[in-house]
């Protein structure tokens, strides 16, 4: 890699570094925004697997308790009707039991019979009613019918009585294939029922065809007709306990409907269930004695079956279908349910994206199709359970939905957080970064300091305390930049005044001695260009760098020889004894050079040793060599000794030492494209003057 590109990259990271806080400050900020997302990214595909294996396992345990539920008599008698509802419950639609026939005569049988297959239907006030026929036709074309109703104690029909609206009754309406049969069924108490109140009454109710008039004389009672009611004998409502309370009856009834029974004995196989079983109607009323309202009507509004398959829906979750068809027919009716598409709640569309996006493992076949088999008494019907694991999305896409203004609340507290830092502290660091760099070229280029004011970031904080301390300094700079560019003025008049003062002696006396091979005329000359030098500048350094110099041939061996002679310092030794050697130089600068350094020599050098200056002549250069016997210069000192005001004595501008005659020097051999350097010796310390010699 080049010096340029290494200086460059130097340069690049250098100025990175000023903006180090402030790039600290905001990654962090954007790491912790990151981390938040990234965060709720993994919950959500956390979540979304864990769906996913719910789901699978769920649609596994769902489909059984389906099988388990149809495979329950209630289940077999919904598969048996699958077009049973609450509407064809309310018209006394039979249904088709998952018995063959119902031992009506036994309360406990036919109880039993009925709440398992699930067949009654619920009415208000303890009401009940289950209309049914058996699965198979050779039991006999009847209809069974069975429940209860809430009564006071049933009065009972007097043998004898040819009216039969004195005691409690059943008004029984079937009408089907363009048929109605009418039944009038009172309440007749069985012979040797005494066990009292508390054992409740048993009795039956004895089936007459309906007339319209009152009067039953001579009517006979409906042979095939069946009819028996047990009523409790406690009161409906715990707190009460007399004879005038309500009790709850069940009863059980077998109607014959002649309809049914002939079309046993056509020459065609009967068709079991009769194909136009949604139909038939079945109307059950319990009437009390004489002519007040029905204790209960079949008709009446709010029927609700126990189970049809209709409930399954409740069992699957949307997007998922059951489907159920008899086994072993082609033109087997098709039952289908799907799970409710319940009201979701709102959802984001790109949280819907992003959740469709995550991966999740075992998701080889993301739909899923089981299938089983139920037995009925009339065939096998095929179940055939389908749904799709990818309808979690929806549900979890709500609760993410629902859950993203937390997620939102953070990213804005982060989000107000860096802008509070970004606006109180990073801002502001910047605005303070900034201004100091333009005051550091500024102070560098031409020392203004006015347009800089750092007033504006005080503050009570630590970053206000810290523009309040550099405002303050920054402004004790300015006054001392102002008292010094006052002091330089008024030392630059001194000057002046001092130089006019001194050059009208010096030009007198050079009146005087006008031959220049006077001694005296040399030293005058000497004096004169030593104030022109000075005269008019603000400083001594800035003098001795601003002046100009005649430079012009000079025999550098004669010069020396001179020096050593008229040096003005005891025991100096000029070593060269050859011919001339002619060198570019300006005589009376060079004068002051090698009196500088020769004050210094005799300064360091060991009393009673020399101050030697010899001679070495190159084909370009001509290089004087001053050595003086004494102290070595220290290492770490020796660069330093030609700079303006160093200098290695204490006080030593109380002794008129300003720490200026070796930066003279070195100022005057670089003005006439000369060298000086200082290097230790053996014995002591040599300075070498090259000079530029000339070629004749």
């Amino acid at each position: 890699m080049s010096a340029s590109v290494r200086g460059s990259m130097s340069a690049f990271l250098a100025w990175l570094a000023s903006f180090r806080l402030r790039i600290l400050f905001r990654t962090a900020f954007l790491l912790l925004a990151v981390a938040v997302l990234a965060m709720a990214v993994a919950v959500l595909q956390e979540e979304k697997q864990r769906s996913y294996d719910n789901y699978r396992a769920g649609f596994t345990k769902t489909k059984a308790q389906i099988v388990a539920r149809l495979r329950h008599p209630s289940g077999q008698l919904a598969l048996l009707n699958p077009r049973w509802d609450a509407a064809a419950a309310s018209r006394g639609r039979p249904v088709v039991l998952p018995y063959s026939a119902i031992d009506f005569d036994d309360q406990t049988k036919v109880r039993t019979a009925v709440e398992m297959a699930g067949c009654l239907v619920q009415y208000k006030d303890a009401g009940s009613l289950c209309v049914a026929i058996g699965n198979n036709p050779w039991a006999g074309g009847f209809i069974y019918a069975a429940g209860t109703f809430a009564s006071g104690l049933l009065e009972a029909h007097r043998i004898g009585d040819e009216f039969l609206d004195g005691a409690h009754r059943l008004r029984v309406t079937v009408s089907l294939r363009g048929q109605t049969y009418r039944w009038l069924a009172p309440f007749e108490p069985l012979a040797g029922n005494g066990g009292g109140r508390a054992e409740g009454v048993r009795g039956r109710f004895t089936g007459y065809v309906e007339l319209d008039d009152r009067d039953y004389t001579g009517a006979r009672p409906v042979k095939e007709f069946r009819g028996w009611v047990w009523q409790g004998g406690k009161c409906l409502d715990a707190a009460r306990n007399d004879g005038d309370c309500e009790r709850k009856s069940f009863f059980s009834l077998r109607l014959p409907v002649e309809v049914l029974r002939d079309a046993l004995f056509q020459r065609e196989k009967p068709t079991w269930p009769p194909p136009d079983l949604d139909e038939f109607q079945v109307r059950v009323e319990v009437l009390p004695p004489g002519d007040g309202l029905a204790l209960f009507d079949s008709h009446d509004a709010g029927a609700m079956p126990a189970f049809a398959l209709d409930d399954l829906t409740t069992l699957l979750l949307p997007g998922e279908t059951l489907t159920i068809r008899k086994a072993g027919s082609a033109d087997a009716e098709t039952v289908q349910l799907s799970g409710k598409d319940e009201a979701q709640e709102q959802t984001s569309p790109l949280l819907t994206r992003l959740i469709r996006r995550l991966p999740v493992e075992s998701l080889d076949a993301p739909v899923v199709e089981l299938a089983d088999e139920v037995a009925t008494p009339t065939g096998s019907y095929e179940l055939r359970l389908k749904g799709d694991a990818r309808s979690v999305n929806k549900t979890l896409s709500a609760v993410a939905t629902r859950v993203s203004w937390f997620v939102g609340a953070m990213l804005g507290a982060i989000a107000l957080a860096w802008l509070v830092i970004e606006l109180g502290i990073v801002g502001r660091i910047g605005r303070l970064t900034g201004r100091t760099r333009g005051l550091s070229r500024s102070v560098h280029a031409d020392g203004s300091l006015e347009r800089f004011e750092l007033a504006d970031l005080r503050g009570r904080d630590e970053l206000g305390l810290l523009a309040a301390g550099l405002d303050d300094l920054l402004r004790r700079v300015k006054e001392d930049a102002e008292r010094e560019r006052i002091r330089a003025e008024q030392e630059k008049d001194m000057w002046h005044a001092v130089g006019h003062e001194i050059m009208s002696p010096l030009q007198s006396l050079l009146a005087l001695h006008r031959s220049e091979d006077d001694p005296s005329h040399r030293y005058i000359s000497r004096m004169q260009q030593a104030v022109r030098v000075l005269y008019g500048s603000a400083s001594p350094s800035e003098a001795f760098q601003s002046s100009s110099l005649q430079v012009q041939a000079l025999d550098i061996a004669e010069f020396m020889h001179n020096v050593a002679e008229n040096a003005g310092i005891d025991d100096v030794r000029c070593t060269w004894t050859d011919g001339p050697v002619l060198v570019r130089a300006d005589e009376y600068p060079l004068e002051d050079v090698f009196s500088h350094i020769l004050r210094n020599a005799d300064r360091y050098r060991v009393p009673g040793t020399p101050i030697t200056l010899g001679l070495e002549t190159g084909d370009t250069t001509a290089t004087v060599t001053i050595h003086n016997t004494g102290p070595q210069i220290p290492p770490d000192f020796i660069d330093k000794i030609f700079e303006y005001g160093v200098s290695d004595q204490a006080e030593a501008g109380a002794h008129g030492n300003r720490g200026q005659g070796l930066f003279v020097a070195k100022t005057y051999m670089a003005k006439m494209s000369g060298t000086l350097t200082a290097r230790n010796v053996k014995d002591g310390v040599s300075f070498a003057l090259g000079l530029p010699r000339v070629r004749g």
